[in-house]
């Protein structure tokens, strides 16, 4: 038994199941990128970034338009620390100072003033300047030590307890072992300290 077909139905028949073949090719194609396989992104290391640059905190004092302590940036210079104090006044002589020597946390920047004769002048140690002889590290007073350049009254406290304990010091580099003095303090006392 033949059926017959027009050939108009059989040309929509044609376009009907090629209709249903492109919808299901495309719900095929989509079934399968959806099941392609995950990227797995690992997470980056964070770039190592440079540490924070440490804060010293200094003392300037004299003949500068605002003295103060203020606060300076790992390798800063002397320059630097009277540079935020304002500046130097008519009266200062900088020739006394090293401006380019670096600054060290917790010293006391002075900047002298100008003799009459156009020397430094000379202040007495009541006033918070080094004292002109050596000071004895076996001997000096709190207040003493506490005249020295870096050295405030907790770092000369800690200098006596040390003293007490260990007895005085045999020389200027067993400074060392006290708390809060390093080797460029020890260097900047050496001159100025006998054990």
């Amino acid at each position: 038994m033949s059926i017959a077909v027009s050939r108009s139905t059989a040309l929509v028949g044609v376009c009907v199941a090629l209709a249903l073949l492109a919808l299901v090719g495309q719900r095929f194609a989509q079934a399968g990128a959806a099941r392609e396989p995950d990227v797995v992104s690992t997470p980056l290391e964070p770039v190592a970034s440079a540490p924070p640059r440490a804060l010293l905190v200094v003392h300037v004092v004299g003949e500068v338009r605002r003295p103060g302590l203020f606060r300076l940036r790992d390798g800063a210079r002397i320059a630097d620390a009277v540079r935020r104090a304002g500046g130097a006044t008519r009266g200062a002589d900088l020739a006394a100072l090293n401006l380019a020597a670096p600054v060290v946390d917790g010293v006391q920047v002075l900047v002298p003033a100008r003799s009459a004769a156009g020397a430094s002048s000379a202040v007495s140690p009541s006033e918070g300047v080094v004292p002109t002889g050596p000071v004895s590290l076996s001997s000096a007073t709190i207040e003493e030590l506490d005249e020295l350049p870096g050295v405030g009254p907790i770092t000369a406290q800690k200098i006596v307890d040390y003293r007490a304990e260990y007895g005085p010091f045999a020389s200027v580099d067993d400074l060392d072992a006290v708390p809060g003095i390093g080797p460029t303090r020890i260097e900047q006392l050496r001159d100025l300290v006998t054990p």
